[in-house]
């Protein structure tokens, strides 16, 4: 007499879990990779001076960055402030940039600052042979009134020196 063999599904729903578990891992790892990227949280520091009629901003760079160029925005209209290639100094290629000065740069677009500096500037640099930068969007109202002290800049986060702007970035030994 022929009988029907059962197979056991055991090892068919342990294979199935263990591919469905690896699916969800797959899907939650790059939903957070996502959100980390795109997370204001854990964007970088820069960091504002407005003393009178001198704006300067800080950027995070390594010893080893370049500044290559800077843009200044409107942030509310996206209209162009000023743009600079080229810094001339040491200070403005390790991202300490004095906005609209055009004798710190090589080359800059024509213009003065704006009597009025507008509510939010959006600024931003990148690096020499990289195409990476960084940029930040400041409130200028409270960097105008934050009262700092010399060799500090306004951050979102508050007060910050240079080197702790700076010290942000991992950067490689001795950069």
């Amino acid at each position: 007499m022929n009988t029907v063999r059962h197979r056991s599904v055991r090892p068919f729903v342990l294979a199935g879990s263990v591919l469905g578990l690896a699916f969800l891992a797959t899907v939650g790892t790059g939903a957070w990779v996502i959100h980390r990227m795109s997370d204001p949280a854990t964007a970088f520091l820069a960091g504002i001076r407005v003393d009178g009629s001198r704006v300067s901003v800080k950027m995070p760079a390594c010893r080893t960055d370049e500044v290559e160029s800077v843009e200044v925005h409107d942030f509310d209209s996206e209209a162009l402030l000023w743009r600079a290639t080229g810094p001339k100094t040491p200070e403005g290629r390790r991202g300490l940039i004095a906005l609209w000065n055009a004798d710190g740069f090589r080359e800059a677009t024509p213009g003065t600052r704006p009597g009025t500096l507008p509510a939010n500037l959006d600024v931003s640099v990148t690096f020499a042979g990289t195409g990476d930068g960084t940029g930040d969007v400041f409130d200028v109202r409270r960097a105008r009134t934050a009262h700092l002290p010399d060799g500090q800049y306004w951050t979102r986060d508050g007060a910050r020196t240079a080197a702790q702007i700076d010290a942000q970035f991992r950067c490689h030994r001795g950069g």
